[in-house]
């Protein structure tokens, strides 16, 4: 079942169809217009070389978010601990 992408002559609008074999002729969502033009649409392509890549970009983004996190609450102890020392005088 192809899906295919269009632009609106008429409003510019970009949209995606479902189209099958007993669809009707297509037309805008937005205007109805049936003057569209198909675009020509991108595809995904999935290997392994590609999966790992990401599963990698994933990890390093995880782990520095961790990181991060882990400073921030460090830094929070800190200032609580500091706080605390602050007001009790000592």
């Amino acid at each position: 079942m192809p899906i295919y992408e269009y632009r609106c002559h008429r409003c510019a609008n970009e949209f995606e169809l479902l189209l099958l074999p007993a669809s009707p002729a297509p037309a805008c969502p937005s205007c109805e217009s049936p003057e569209i033009e198909q675009l020509l649409s991108g595809f995904a392509v999935s290997s392994e070389g590609i999966r790992e890549n990401h599963l990698q970009k994933a990890r390093r983004k995880h782990a520095t978010s961790t990181q991060v996190r882990d400073e921030k609450v460090a830094e929070r102890e800190y200032f609580e601990k500091e706080h605390k020392e602050h007001s009790e005088g000592g």
